[in-house]
C-alpha cells in the first residue's frame, strides 16, 4: 500500500462539530482509545463517572472488543485525528456514522458500514459491539459538540 493509500482515510471531511452527540463521542473515544495508558483510563471514568461501575464496564468491555476486532481484522488500519483536533478525518466519519447506525437499531446499514472496516465475516460481531458501544453512549446523554461552542472560548486547534 502506498503511502498516500494509507493516510487516505485521515483527508478532512468535515468537522467535530458537524456531527451529532453520539457520532461526536464515539470519534472522540476511538481518538482517546488510541492513544496513552492515561487517556484509555480517562475513558472508563468517563463511563463509569456517567453509567455507574457496572454499566460503565459493560460499555468498556464493548467498545474494547470493538476496537480490537477492528484493529485485527480491519481491512486497513482506521486513520484518525489527535484527541484535540477539530477536523473529522474520512474514516472518523465512517465510524461514527457506523456507531450511530448501530446504536438507532439500522442493523442493515451498520452491517454495510462494518463490511467497508473488517472482513465480512467479522461484521456481525463489530455491528453487535457497536450497537452495545452506541446504546451506552446514549445513555450517557451527551452534548452535541455545537450546543457546546458557545461556551468554548478556546482557538481552534491548527494543523
Amino acid at each position: 500500500m502506498s503511502c498516500s493509500a494509507q493516510k487516505r482515510g485521515a483527508a478532512p471531511v468535515g468537522h467535530i462539530t458537524d456531527l451529532d452527540s453520539i457520532e461526536a463521542a464515539a470519534v472522540v473515544y476511538l481518538r482517546m482509545w488510541s492513544g496513552d495508558a492515561a487517556a484509555k483510563q480517562q475513558v472508563f471514568r468517563d463511563f463509569a463517572g456517567t453509567l455507574g461501575a457496572e454499566q460503565g464496564r459493560k460499555a468498556l468491555r464493548a467498545f474494547e472488543q470493538l476496537c480490537s476486532l477492528c484493529a485485527n481484522h480491519g481491512r486497513r488500519p482506521l486513520m484518525r485525528h489527535s484527541v484535540q483536533c477539530s477536523c473529522l478525518g474520512a474514516d472518523e466519519s465512517c465510524f461514527a456514522n457506523f456507531i450511530s447506525a448501530a446504536a438507532e437499531g439500522a442493523r442493515e446499514d451498520a452491517m454495510l458500514i462494518a463490511t467497508l472496516l473488517v472482513r465480512a465475516d467479522i461484521a456481525p460481531l463489530i455491528a453487535s459491539c457497536a450497537a452495545d458501544f452506541g446504546l451506552a453512549l446514549k445513555r450517557m446523554h451527551l452534548a452535541a459538540p455545537r450546543d457546546l461552542m458557545s461556551l468554548n472560548t478556546q482557538h481552534p486547534t491548527l494543523h
